[in-house]
């Protein structure tokens, strides 16, 4: 029997889908230039049979019916193909950009959740989890600001075992789906969409406008009066002074109104057009069936009323777009004949009572199902790149092969390490640049996505649920008169306070305590280092200062040390960012100096 064969590669089936997508927009673009040049040329051709018809000739006027017909046709035609030529576009440009992720070329592409950066948070800076080039830049693929934050909150905190386990799942039943992550980036316009959730919400939520039922039916009622009126007085079986009146009884009616119903359509205006990309993608996820639990239980939130929800919101969007329709200036007699403005104030009014509540829920879910997709795209991507096993007895920590999500696979170099209840703590020593501010971000990074529901960049990874604590990235602040070293003693007592939570602390410290003396920083990197193990932590300790090698001997069998090696190769520093028990033995830190063309002379 012959095997089937592998499944194309990621990069392989987006260049043939972009490929393919470019090929349709293009062959749509010829499509589009036919058309038009037959619109002109029936345009022409109308003038000409409107010349016959109306001129000498006299020809007869049923003539013209056929470049009328024939040029409505060929309009509608032309908006068809122009809408399907735009959306091959927009597809090829969303494979593009997937391929532009694989080959580490996103940066500034997406969104980099910028606004999610939070200076006092323990990790998100020193881990690169917001701004151009970040983690979240990588994964995210959201449409909506709820997507967004819910994929943010997840990167910023750990979830329980059970819930990381129900988004593994739903991850792996979404991984294969790239239609479906097609047609939800090709939803609403060409530019960026974004709801808005706390707008949405807040207008959802607002208290009801108080409207008397009465004057509901009043309204409609002078309403039809007054259209029967007009027919009347247009066909001379009526005078002018009905409909005079029935105008009076609306003008009167509309005055009493006015505040609520200009309040009324203020408020719609932004949530209008945010439910109207809400509704797509509640049509989208409607559409799909699911299997694991933490999918239907999302699918089956949309329709708890027993009306999906993309048809209800169809019918707040059919309100507004008769509301615009107001403005037509062919049809805005008519609309004041019947006061459009002022029923259909109302008739939303009535659709935010009754359906509001609903949005909250909607918004939940669709933003729940958007970062979930975001994690599966990730993953689809990364086909290699696995599930974390997520144990309940900790703290425990092992990675094989662990590597940083952010680099190229081509300058990957992977590394191993172990931490557990009985192994606490690695300190890693070894010259600047030697890999060793890297080593704690890839754990840091690989921590945070397996304790998200994602997949790792690792071989195997197992870990229990940890609070994740970094310093990394402390620097000073000239306008606040803060220096780096006393940044850093301020973000060592957060950490503290967060080891004292009822998670285990996993503390990542770089160059710990590197703005003081040798002596001083012995001994508070010690005592720190010990404050913390005595809480039931475990990490990573980096530094370049040999005699910090002593803190894991005095702690030793909880400690270990590891070093970084480099070398000197043809007057130029080498560096194999590989792993190696023991304290780092040589430096090249003058050899460096050199190398960058400082003058160095031993003295010795």
């Amino acid at each position: 029997m012959t095997a089937a064969p592998p499944p194309p590669s990621p990069a392989a089936e987006y260049e043939a889908r972009r490929d393919a997508r470019r090929s349709e927009a293009e062959r749509l673009g010829r499509a589009e230039r036919r058309i038009s040049n037959a619109r002109l040329a029936v345009f022409v051709a109308g003038l000409a049979v409107a010349w016959l018809v109306f001129g000498s000739i006299g020809l007869a006027g049923a003539w013209l019916v056929l470049p009328i017909a024939g040029f409505l046709a060929l309009v509608v035609a032309h908006d068809r193909v122009i809408t399907r030529q735009r959306r091959a576009a927009r597809a090829a440009a969303f494979y593009e950009r997937g391929l532009a992720r694989l080959e580490h070329r996103f940066a500034g592409s997406g969104a980099d959740g910028e606004r999610f950066a939070d200076p006092g948070h323990p990790y998100a800076a020193d881990l690169d989890l917001f701004g151009p080039g970040s983690l979240f830049e990588l994964v995210c693929a959201a449409r909506t600001r709820g997507g967004e934050e819910t994929l943010a909150a997840w990167l910023r905190g750990a979830a329980a075992p059970a819930a990381v386990r129900e988004r593994q799942a739903a991850v792996a039943e979404l991984r294969p789906r790239l239609d479906l992550r097609e047609e939800l980036a090709l939803l609403g316009d060409d530019v960026r969409a974004a709801v808005d959730p706390e707008i949405l919400l807040a207008w959802a939520a607002a208290p009801a406008v108080v409207v008397p039922h009465w004057a509901r039916m009043l309204a409609a009622t002078l309403a039809a009066a007054a259209a029967l009126l007009a027919l009347g007085l247009a066909t001379g079986d009526l005078g002018p002074l009905p409909l005079l009146g029935a105008l009076a009884g609306e003008g009167a009616l509309a005055a009493a109104l006015h505040r609520r119903v200009s309040g009324i359509l203020r408020s719609v205006e932004k949530p209008g057009r945010d439910l109207e990309l809400l509704a797509e993608l509640l049509a989208r996820l409607e559409a799909e069936r699911f299997d694991c639990p933490l999918l239907a239980r999302l699918r089956a939130a949309l329709e708890a009323d027993g009306v999906p929800p993309s048809r209800q919101v169809a019918g707040l969007r059919r309100r507004i777009e008769l509301l615009d329709a107001r403005r037509n200036q062919l049809f805005a007699p008519i609309a004041a004949l019947l006061l459009w403005g002022t029923q259909l104030a109302l008739a939303i009014e009535a659709w935010r009572v009754r359906a509001g509540p609903a949005v909250a829920r909607w918004i939940a879910a669709v933003s729940e199902l958007e970062a979930l997709s975001s994690l599966a795209g990730h993953a689809f991507e990364h086909p290699e790149d696995p599930f974390p096993e997520i144990v309940e007895q900790g703290p425990c920590l092992v990675g094989e092969g662990i590597g940083h999500p952010l680099l190229p696979e081509a300058r990957c170099v992977r590394n191993d390490l172990r931490l557990d209840q009985e192994f606490r703590l690695l300190v890693v020593s070894g010259s600047n640049m030697s890999g060793k501010s890297t080593l704690l971000r890839t754990v840091g990074v690989n921590v945070v996505l397996a304790l998200a529901g994602a997949t790792v960049r690792a071989r195997r990874f197992i870990v229990s649920p940890l609070a994740v604590g970094a310093s990394v990235r402390v620097v000073d602040s000239l306008q606040e008169g803060r220096s780096r070293f006393y940044a850093e003693i301020r973000r060592l007592r957060a950490l503290v306070d967060l080891a004292q939570g009822p998670l285990p602390l996993l503390f990542l410290l770089d160059e710990i305590l590197s703005g003081t003396n040798s002596h001083d920083r012995r001994i508070g990197a010690e005592a720190v280092v010990r404050g913390f193990l005595a809480r039931g932590a475990l990490g990573l300790v980096t530094t370049h200062d040999l005699a910090l090698a002593e803190i894991a001997e005095a702690l030793a069998p909880q400690a270990a040390n590891v070093h970084f090696e480099d070398h000197l190769e043809q007057g130029e520093v080498r560096f194999d960012y590989r792993l190696r028990p023991g304290v780092v033995r040589k430096s090249n830190a003058l050899e460096l100096m050199r190398a960058v063309g400082l003058e160095v002379v031993d003295g010795a």
